[in-house]
Order: structure tokens, then sequence, then C-alpha cells
């Protein structure tokens, strides 16, 4: 899928949608394209901002089906 992208020198083009978090984390782009318009990676909220990684206590629930052997590959 094509994303339609600004550049901060305000030229326009058209990304792959693999590539747009690491534009975002590199700040090669000023705004995006979403389905309800434009978005400014400086004032609104967009993924590959803020924390990388999340820093507390486990909330997933793992499928009780899973024999007990297999889990510690989802720890």
């Amino acid at each position: 899928m094509l994303i339609s992208v600004i550049y901060p020198d305000g030229k326009h083009d058209m990304v792959k949608d693999y590539l747009l978090t690491k534009m975002i984390e590199q700040q090669a782009i000023r705004q995006f394209k979403r389905s309800d318009g434009w978005i400014s990676i400086d004032s609104d909220k967009v993924r590959g901002r803020g924390r990388k990684f999340y820093n507390g206590p486990e909330r997933r629930q793992l499928d009780p089906s899973i024999p007990p052997e297999l889990t510690d590959i989802f720890q």
C-alpha cells in the first residue's frame, strides 16, 4: 500500500506503508495522510514516537489450550 507523505522541504511523495514508521522515527517526513486526513508528525499522535519498549508487568493472557512446555517461547 502506498501512503502520501510530505517531506520537510514541502515535496509530496508516495511511500510504501512498511517504510512509514522508520521515516517517522528518522523525522524524514513532516506529514502523512491517513483515511481521516493529513497528520502532522510534530503535533499529532503517531506511531514510532515515544517509548520503544513497555516497562511494566505482563498483562496479556496466554491461551490455556497451549501446552505448558510451549509457553516459554512466548516469554
